[in-house]
């Protein structure tokens, strides 16, 4: 059973690959391409002179787990900022800066819990590959300077995207309360505190509309279904229900925060982004379902240890409990290889608790493990007890894992959503980012952008941060661009025809452990 300890170093196994893959053929043909002749820039018929960003961690410019000074410079709506200003009649874009590059917030010097400093990567030559780890394990004199109590910045802010935020947040007073982040449950976020200076209860919505905006970028709705998704689906963390009130369900919500802004400030022009679809990013696709290595003496004693219960799988099949299919994908079995798919247990399948059986599972290539299960597999429920393993002798909980079932959940309320938003978008002739096509192909086929393939694998792909949910600032470039091109179709700017998206392969995909000012 001694193997099973070094699970965690086969987990998550990430190798840097070059994504220069020209050859000196593709360099020669290049430079006898003609020249292409571009347009003149036009900004058509949008007014730029205003620009705020309404949303969540997607437009704070969140990253690697926290947010932090460089990634928030490198934001989708810092880059558009640029872009209005360069090209059109844009004007300043404020946002609210951490202090450092460490990330992370305090509360009168306190570190607040789940609030901590950024991810780096680990790239020590005797590891068997570059590995996301907290930054203080690399740079121990790390610390954040962040002070939500102490030092928080002046506004007005253009760029209003709270970490965290759901629709609904976005009109909630109180939410910028700092009594609020200490209530029991809380109800303010430490991210909104630091925007609503003198007047903490103050929405979202109302600091928007406070700076009569001429064009307003929307992408709120992502938290309505992530926040189930990273719990596991385990009930904690709801998707948000498509009907209700306002402040209740999402159509309602999102009606009236666009109803807001419209009602509010006279010709409002502007952007929505609709909801990626969420289980498609590297957080639920890079941990294995079957990462379990046993030889053979192992895999005989766990075997051993769920013989009585898949005989009562048996005794259940023959009295009609459940059908053969469901005893075959209930029996547990393991085998003298390195790809043991790990034990879970699924609320979903028929309750036998009648009979005294759990319900246990083995994991298939449909289910998808979340990215925080590559420490916990393999280790120890008991550390008094050497056979206690979890994901083997130890099923893994709600929380680890997403089955197909609440899969077919995350969708179905995520084409619900987008529904509603490209209907709220065409009704009041904003333009529509979509950004479920946009990250669908990410993960497929991966997207070409100035001689790079950016795709969604963790580390490599380029797309994604350390966390495996949020981009990176080359991922947040490439959503610019994304909106640029949606602008020009609803508005009659010409960002792409005139050449003038940017240029994604000048912004990072990771940054070095020792900037930390």
């Amino acid at each position: 059973m001694k193997k099973i300890k070094y699970i965690l170093l086969s987990l998550i196994t990430i190798g840097f690959m070059s994504c220069e893959n020209d050859t000196l053929e593709d360099l020669r043909n290049r430079g006898q391409e003609e020249p292409v002749e571009l347009e003149t820039f036009t900004q058509g018929s949008a007014d730029f002179s205003t620009y705020v960003s309404l949303g969540n961690s997607l437009t704070a410019g969140f990253a690697d787990g926290t947010l932090y000074k460089i990634a928030q410079e490198n934001s989708t709506p810092s880059i558009l900022a640029q872009q209005f200003a360069a090209l059109g009649n844009g004007g300043t874009f404020t946002q609210p800066l951490m202090n450092d590059n460490v990330g992370g917030l305090l509360a009168g010097g306190t570190q607040l819990p789940g609030f901590g400093p950024r991810l780096a990567l680990n790239l020590d030559p005797n590891l068997p590959r570059p590995t996301p780890v907290p930054l203080q394990s690399l740079v121990p004199s790390a610390v954040s300077t962040t002070d939500i109590v102490l030092n928080n910045p002046t506004g007005p802010f253009n760029n209003l995207g709270v970490p965290g935020a759901k629709s609904f947040h976005l009109l909630a007073p109180g939410y910028g309360d700092v009594n609020g982040v200490f209530a029991n449950p809380p109800t303010a976020n430490p991210y909104f505190v630091r925007m609503t200076g003198t007047t903490p209860n103050t929405s979202v919505i109302e600091l928007a509309i406070a700076q009569q905006p001429s064009f307003i970028s929307l992408w709120i709705g992502n938290n309505d279904v992530l926040g189930y998704a990273l719990s596991g689906g385990d009930g904690s963390n709801p998707i948000t229900p498509i009907a209700g009130a306002p402040g209740v369900g999402f159509e309602a919500t999102y009606q009236a925060i666009v109803g807001s802004l419209t009602a509010n400030i006279s010709g409002v022009q502007g952007i929505l982004g609709n909801i990626p679809n969420v289980t498609a990013i590297p957080h639920f696709t890079t941990v294995p379902h079957n990462p379990v290595p046993l030889d053979a003496a192992t895999a005989n004693a766990v075997n051993q240890a769920y013989a009585q219960y898949n005989g009562g799988l048996q005794l259940a099949l023959t009295n009609s409990l459940i059908t053969a299919e469901e005893a075959t994908a209930r029996t547990i079995n393991f085998e003298a290889s390195m790809t043991n798919a790990v034990v879970i247990i699924d609320e979903d399948l028929t309750d036998l608790s009648g009979l005294g059986l759990p319900n246990y599972r083995q994991a298939t290539k449909d289910d998808l493990l979340v990215l925080p299960a590559s420490s916990f597999i393999g280790t120890l429920d008991d550390p008094q007890n050497p056979s206690s393993i979890n994901g083997v002798a130890v099923p893994l909980s709600d929380r680890w894992v997403l089955t197909p079932q609440e899969q077919n959940e995350i969708e179905a309320a995520t084409i619900a959503f987008n529904t509603i938003i490209e209907a709220v978008a065409t009704a009041n002739g904003f333009a529509l980012f979509d950004a479920n096509a946009l990250l669908d192909q990410v993960a497929s086929t991966g997207v070409a952008t100035n001689g790079l393939i950016i795709r969604s694998d963790l580390v490599t792909g380029g797309a994604f941060s350390l966390d495996g949910v949020h981009p990176t600032s080359r991922g947040y470039a490439l959503i610019a661009n994304e909106m640029l091109k949606a602008i020009d179709v609803t508005y009659g700017s010409n960002f792409e025809a005139s050449g003038n998206l940017v240029d994604v392969a000048a912004y990072n995909t990771n940054y070095s452990p020792a900037l930390l000012e």
